[in-house]
This record gives C-alpha cells, structure tokens and sequence, in this order.
C-alpha cells in the first residue's frame, strides 16, 4: 500500500516538473522556467559546487554551468561545450544554448545515461564528437559525478593512451559517484572491457565499436555478475 501511494507522489510530481520549463520567449516564461532550473534541475546547488577538474591538457570535466560560470570558463579561452545531457526542450539546456550562443561557445550534444548502459552508437558518437572537437573544451552533465566520469575515463584512454585502470579513477567518491547506485553501471562498463583487455589486448574504442553489447552489460550489472564473466 505505502509503494503504491509514493509510487503516485513520484508520477504527480514527474508530472508537474514536465508541466513547465520549456520556454525562455517571454518575462513570463522566463521567470518559471528560471525557477524550473533552480529547483528541479538543482541549479541552486551549483552556484557554489561545481565538480570542475581538468582531465589533460584543455580538456576539463565539470557539472552542469550556470551562466556565470560559462563567462569564467569563456574567459579561460574554453572553446567547446559538449553536453553529455543532449539537446532537450527543457530550462537546463534552454538557458545552456543562449549562454553559449552569447559567449560565442560552441556547444555539442553527445546524449548518455547515468543509470543506463550506453548503446555502442552513443559511445562511439561521443568518441568522435570528441575527436572533432574544438580545444580547448570542457564537457558536463547534471552533477558531473557519472556520466562526466565515465567520459571522462574514455577521453583518456582513447586520447592521451591512459591505461584502463587508471583512467578508471574519473569515478569515485571525490567526483561523487557512487558505485554501490544505479550509477555504478558506468563502472561496470570499464571494468568488463579491463577484464578483456587482460585476456587479449585490444583498443577501447575497437572494443565498444566491434564487441560492446549494451544489454548484455546491464544485464551482468543488474543479476551482479562479476566484469570477467561478461569480458
């Protein structure tokens, strides 16, 4: 009984957060859309936590910016913005857009998941949005804890040769992702390719592009079993 009521709280409110903050046009729309960002996005949050690091050289991760932050970031001479949350109607990425159009940023859409495994054509669409990327550049999610992790380890390992293990360290508590979660399934993912990788050599990128199977991940993450028995 109690599951179903809060299971009806959660859809009530899911629905009212996706009842408004889709429009920026008006002082009207404007002024919800900016209480859409502070409240249900958590903007509020980030004026003070920002969980921005640099990775290698000119190349940083961070969690979603407010505008003040994108002007310190363009006056850093930061170049391109790669949004790991996608293109989406809603405030977060309605006041992202305007941001960077003002500042002069060029922003880029590479969509993940934080509780999800990828799709190997998300991964390798953020490979080579990466790679066509303008530097220097800095990429983000919501908190910058799972997703800007797991692109993070990618980045590293596909562009500065930054063995697995290593480049696993992106995740963990100092950036606030939380294995133990939903979100440990990033985790996971580098860990079975390490897996592999010590049975027989192999590329990251080859390996997400020729044997990645996204459901198969999230099935081994979602019955816990071990990375080397899904390598």
């Amino acid at each position: 009984m109690l599951t179903k009521f809060w299971d009806k709280i959660e859809t009530a409110e899911r629905r009212f957060r996706r009842s408004f903050g889709k429009d920026i046009s008006t002082p009207r729309a404007r002024m919800l859309s900016k209480l859409h960002y502070n409240v249900f996005d958590h903007a509020f949050l980030r004026l003070f936590w920002h969980n921005f690091w640099q990775i290698a050289p000119g190349v940083w991760r961070s969690n979603q910016p407010t505008h003040t932050r994108f002007e310190k970031y363009a006056q850093m001479g930061i170049k391109t913005v790669i949004t790991l949350r996608g293109e989406e109607k809603y405030s977060h990425y309605l006041f992202e857009k305007e941001s960077c159009e003002q500042l002069g940023l060029t922003l880029l859409h590479a969509k993940l998941w934080a509780r999800m495994a990828p799709k190997a054509e998300r991964i390798s669409h953020l490979i080579d949005t990466m790679r066509g990327a303008e530097k220097p550049m800095m990429f983000h999610c919501k908190s910058g804890a799972d997703r800007a992790g797991f692109a993070s380890a990618v980045y590293l390992m596909v562009f500065e040769g930054v063995p697995v293990e290593e480049a696993r360290k992106q995740m963990g508590l100092k950036y606030a992702h939380l294995e133990f979660t939903k979100t440990g399934i990033q985790g996971y993912i580098l860990d079975t390719y390490a897996a592999r990788n010590r049975r027989r050599p192999i590329a990251f990128e080859e390996w997400v592009r020729t044997e990645y199977d996204s459901r198969q991940l999230q099935a081994g993450f979602d019955n816990k079993r071990p990375p080397e028995e899904m390598a």
